[in-house]
């Protein structure tokens, strides 16, 4: 059996692990031309019922513990004048929550462990078509084609593997800027000081200023804002978005002074919660191709847990992968919904006018 995964994502590369490990081979087709080429973007924590499960099940917990921060898990929530309202700082060395680990550092990990030849750089799919045999036939960028029987889309939130699934509109929930502090302990102490180890959260009314610290010692600041046709036009320069943050102390609005570089803008978008469709043999999806919701930290998590447990269908199937797909899928459904409205519901919370407060609360732990 041939199996194609279109997107060497951290769902995709997990798939292709644990199919590996089992025996099964699959081919990872990336758009990308080397694994340098992506940005190499931000912290993330893996969750023990989901990363860090799939990580197990692709014989990785040792790799992702000598790579991942514990202390990452710190984080403090300030107001705009610069109030700390909340700062949790995790157990040292424990492993028992939720690590941070930086993103390109887990899909380096992903990608060592695969065999030679497994992934394809430079092979951007831009076409799926049935073939009358079964399976599909691949079209890339370029016009190299190729086929096989078992299509994954692993491909993001504009995937072209979704379209032979369905049709579902992506709806924008918020706007997204990025700059990037580079060297923070040398060229900005105060900076990494504020930051500390792992994330900081300055939250107003409907707009947050954060900051991440990366294990290459730089920090990663983010904006989020409504989803307002308005902000692409007051976001372009560091000059409109410290207008945007007019009256913050100086002490947040410093870490958009500090960004190296222009701001990066992106529209956030989410499928609806509950999105199902109908099952099709010989292909299915992972990840943000499957349920891109808004980001609250369970994208990532859940695409990895995607991965191994369709990877986990198809060992035990190995010679009926369309019955291998109807439990992953029905599974996959059942256990993304409720994240999906999760993440919809804490999202809008933290674009809210009583974000500050709310947060707090999330964060806070509650007596037995």
């Amino acid at each position: 059996m041939r199996i194609a995964i279109a997107g060497g994502g951290l769902g995709g590369l997990t798939l292709a692990r644990i199919l590996h490990r089992h025996g099964i081979d699959a081919v990872v087709h990336e758009r990308e031309a080397d694994r340098t080429t992506r940005s190499p973007g931000g912290m993330l924590d893996l969750h023990p019922e989901s990363g860090q499960r799939a990580l197990g099940e692709a014989g990785l917990t040792g790799r992702f513990r000598s790579e991942a921060r514990p202390e990452g898990e710190e984080h403090r929530i300030l107001d705009p004048a610069g109030r700390t309202l909340l700062h949790h700082v995790p157990q040292p060395g424990s492993f028992d929550g939720r690590p941070e680990i930086d993103r390109a550092a887990l899909r380096d990990l992903l990608l060592d462990s695969l065999p030679a030849g497994t992934v394809r750089w430079r092979h951007r799919l831009v076409a799926a078509a049935p073939r009358p045999d079964g399976g599909f036939r691949l079209t890339f960028d370029g016009g190299h084609r190729d086929d096989c029987d078992l299509l994954v889309g692993a491909d993001g939130a504009r995937s072209v593997v979704r379209s032979l699934l369905t049709d579902v509109p992506l709806a924008a929930v918020s706007t997204a800027v990025e700059l990037r502090i580079d060297d923070a302990d040398r060229r900005h102490p105060e900076i990494a000081e504020l930051v500390g180890p792992g994330n900081l959260w300055g939250v107003g009314v409907r707009q947050i200023l954060s900051a991440q610290r990366l294990g290459d010692g730089s920090i990663r600041v983010g904006i989020s804002l409504p989803a307002d046709d308005r902000h692409p036009d007051t976001c372009r320069t560091k000059h409109d978005l410290l207008a945007l943050f007019d009256g913050w102390s100086p002490r947040l609005t410093a870490l958009v002074e500090a960004g190296d570089g222009p701001p990066t803008l992106r529209r956030i978008q989410a499928m609806p919660a509950g999105t199902r469709w109908t099952h099709r043999p010989g292909v299915t999806l992972v990840g943000d191709a499957a349920h891109l919701m808004s980001p609250v930290g369970e994208g990532a998590n859940q695409a990895m847990l995607d991965g191994a447990e369709l990877a986990a269908a198809l060992v035990d199937s190995p010679a009926d992968p369309d019955a291998a797909i109807r439990v992953y899928e029905e599974a996959m459904f059942r256990r993304i919904q409720p994240i999906a409205e999760m993440s919809a519901r804490v999202h809008a919370m933290m674009l809210s006018p009583t974000a500050a407060e709310d947060l707090v609360r999330f964060f806070t732990p509650q007596p037995a």
